[in-house]
């Protein structure tokens, strides 16, 4: 009866540590600048995520001594266990509307380029920058620490000596930075791999129009690839991961690892991104994907893999390149696409979001800023540029990003910093 007793006792002593040990951290996520409670806000702890309640209430278990915390609309915190406790259990995210331009990894390297885009930066409501660590040639820009990247001869040219150092000088410029990692669309690693590339009928490494070779989406090998690297992106200090060409190339008659139908492809491209926010989890990163125009008003696949549901299940934020150039056919009600630049934006976006009923804040567009290829070449200037951000503005989206592949940006179209929008107030400040 006594030994029974002192088990009985020690199980209860047990019990009681593992408890303690594993107790639940809690708080709660509210707005800097209004106080209110932050719905759905993303906390993770180690590999542990939650998300806040309708008051912005959380709680947590884990083992990490600091909690990665970030919202929609909104910047991303580390907050160590105790200054969570001295702050009272609230932790305050500041508003963030990321207004972005685009540099390639040639644009970033290139001291001209960057600096012209540094200065809209200085001068103009822009607040972010895309930069590419991974193109359409499957180029790595950085010197990658993922064997494969280096086998097959990625890293050249290395065009970012230091990526952590680059973040780190970006963010002190006060610049919400987002990653694109070019996904299936890889020459580098097809050319190089071909039993990873997708293939014409006869058997060969198959080319696009633009003569690129892509990767076989439904690779396990290429997925763990690519997720590596946002990885390494993750890590430097990037505050969103943007995956794009996450989808299937769209001509008939390829030939992939696995038989291709609208099924198939979904469940492939959802596969990928599911399993990369898994792995992205544990560095507190938003993630985002880029889609087809279109695949904001088809309702199949678009025969890519894309459709506006699954895809925003397994990201933080949908990013349709909107291109009036890009809409060849048109779309309800506007048959002239760069004549009604305004139309486009506005009319994409509300379709979307009443297909998703996702809140605007899930979305943010890509705008064009180059001249017009695909009706009467004329030039997107501080009109059309305009036009294209008050809509994103109006369907209250989570800003925009202007494309030109070229990097050659002026404050067309632009407000001025003293008068843009959100201020000095909104402008982000990098993780703390």
């Amino acid at each position: 009866m006594r030994r029974a007793l002192c088990f009985a006792v020690a199980l209860l002593t047990a019990g009681l540590r593992l408890a303690a040990a594993s107790a639940a951290i809690a708080g709660q996520v509210i707005d800097a600048a209004s106080g209110r409670p932050l719905a759905d806000a993303i906390v993770t702890l180690g590999d542990e995520t939650t998300r806040a309640d309708a008051h912005g209430r959380f709680a947590i278990d884990g083992s990490a001594d600091r909690l990665g915390v970030r919202a929609y609309g909104h910047g991303r915190l580390w907050v160590t266990v105790e200054r969570l406790e001295a702050a009272g259990g609230r932790i305050a995210l500041p508003a963030v509307t990321p207004r972005a331009l685009y540099l390639s990894a040639y644009g970033i390297a290139s001291r001209g380029l960057r600096e012209a885009a540094l200065e809209l930066a200085r001068t103009t409501e822009i607040n972010a920058l895309v930069v590419d660590l991974k193109s359409e040639r499957g180029v790595v820009a950085f010197s990658s620490g993922v064997p494969l990247a280096a086998a097959i001869g990625a890293e050249q040219p290395r065009l970012i000596p230091n990526l952590r150092q680059l973040v780190e000088s970006l963010h002190a410029q006060h610049l919400y930075l987002i990653a694109r990692i070019v996904v299936f669309r890889d020459s580098a690693l097809a050319e190089a791999r071909p039993d990873l590339a997708v293939k014409t009928a006869e058997g060969s490494v198959w080319h696009d129009g633009e003569g690129m070779a892509w990767t076989d989406p439904f690779s396990r090998t290429v997925w763990n690839y690519n997720i590596a690297i946002a990885v390494e992106a993750a890590r430097a200090g990037f505050d969103e991961i943007q995956f794009d060409y996450v989808r299937f190339p769209d001509a008939p008659g390829l030939v992939f690892s696995q038989a291709s139908s609208s099924g198939s492809r979904v469940e492939a491209i959802s596969g990928f991104l599911a399993l990369a926010r898994q792995a992205l989890r544990p560095y507190n990163v938003f993630t985002a994907a880029d889609l087809f125009g279109y695949v904001c008003w088809n309702r199949d696949d678009t025969g890519i893999g894309q459709t506006l549901k699954s895809v925003l299940a397994h990201v933080d934020y949908l990013s349709p390149m909107l291109y009036p150039s890009a809409f060849q056919y048109g779309i309800p009600g506007v048959s002239e696409p760069v004549a009604h630049p305004h139309a486009i934006i506005l009319l994409s976006l509300k379709r979307a979001l009443s297909r998703t009923g996702a809140a605007p804040v899930r979305l943010r567009p890509w705008l064009q800023a180059f001249q017009d290829y695909s009706f009467d070449r004329r030039r997107f200037g501080a009109e059309q540029i305009r036009a294209q951000i008050d809509a994103a503005q109006q369907a209250g989206t989570d800003g925009f990003m202007l494309w030109n592949p070229r990097n050659a940006y002026t404050s067309a179209g632009l407000q001025p910093r003293s008068s843009a929008a959100a201020g000095a107030a909104a402008r982000p400040s990098g993780p703390r």
